[in-house]
Parts: C-alpha cells; structure tokens; sequence
C-alpha cells in the first residue's frame, strides 16, 4: 500500500499466538511493514531495551504483566512511542486511567481500522 513504511518496525505484545500472527501477517501483506511479537509486557521491555520501534500494539489481557501496566512503563521510559491496546471488551478500558493509549483496536478489528490507526500515529498516507 505504501512505500513510507518500509523502514517502520511495529512491536506486537500478544499471548495468542493466533491473534499476533493474523497481526502480523496483515501488517506486512497489507502494509509491507515489519513487526516483531512478543508474548507479555515483560518480553517487551526487554526486547525495546535493545531494538527500535516506531509503534507498539498490546494486548490487554496478558499474563506476568499486562497491557495497562505495560503502557505505564511504556509511557515513562519511551514517551514518544505511540502505543495502541487492544481489547475485546470496550469497558474494559476506564478512559479515566492514565496514562492514555494514543489508539484502540477493538476485536474482532478489520483491516480498515489497522489502516486508520497506521495513518494517524505513523504519518502514513496509503
């Protein structure tokens, strides 16, 4: 879709194995965009602590540490880093927690939505 993103790196935080696949795949075949995944928050700071990434999808519900208190330490140590959560219940997001996620996908979520978000918090233009 777009030539801009080829040098854009999403980090996918998901226990699912299937979820972070069907992620993925829509991310490099619909985007051509790289991605790496990793299974809890706490795989994730790791990972960030030696490799850059232009955006990070989490899941909420995860074992060891959990999207909320991921974004926490996501928001703190990369505060530029958009970060998007995703959930399949809309309360299961209090829209007074801080801090704020920068987007929400919503499963089920469609290619669509990953298209939106992709253009507002990677300045991509599909």
């Amino acid at each position: 879709m777009s030539s801009n993103l080829k040098n854009k790196k999403v980090l996918i935080v998901e226990d699912n194995p299937n979820m972070s696949a069907l992620l993925s795949d829509i991310l490099l075949q619909c985007f051509d965009l790289k991605s790496r995944k990793a299974q809890d928050g706490e795989e994730a700071l790791a990972i960030l602590k030696k490799e850059t990434f232009d955006l990070v999808i989490t899941d909420l519900r995860m074992p060891k540490m959990d999207g909320k208190e991921l974004l926490k330490a996501l928001k703190q140590s990369f505060p530029q880093l958009p970060v998007v959560v995703i959930t399949g219940y809309e309360n299961e997001y209090d829209p007074e927690d801080e801090p704020k996620p920068d987007g929400f996908l919503f499963k089920p979520f469609k290619v669509r939505q990953v298209d939106e978000l992709l253009k507002a918090l990677l300045n991509f233009q599909g």
